[in-house]
């Protein structure tokens, strides 16, 4: 199962460009699908998120606010099921 991943981020966000960089650290090595999401485009999504950007959703679930390590995405990851093949690539195991 390829992760699909959305990211609720606003421009000018020193926040946002480190976890958009770690999150392309993690699809160098791992096929991903990443849906970005500019909250200040839609004033339902500023008043919800504002205060929370970057917001990482893995799968349809929260799985990040503010900060996320490549180790901790890589484990979130993992524990949403992306499966036995690409964990044993990522992670040298099965």
């Amino acid at each position: 199962m390829k992760p699909e991943l959305l990211l609720y981020s606003r421009a000018d966000c020193c926040l946002c460009a480190e976890m958009k960089e770690t999150i392309r650290r993690v699809a160098a090595r791992l096929p991903l699908t990443l849906n970005e999401i500019d909250i200040d485009g839609a004033p339902e999504l500023r008043e919800r998120y504002g205060g929370e950007v970057p917001v990482l959703f893995i799968n349809g679930r929260k799985a990040f606010k503010y900060r996320v390590t490549a180790a901790a995405l890589k484990k979130r990851l993992k524990e949403n099921g992306i499966g036995r093949a690409l964990a044993k690539t990522i992670f040298g195991r099965s």
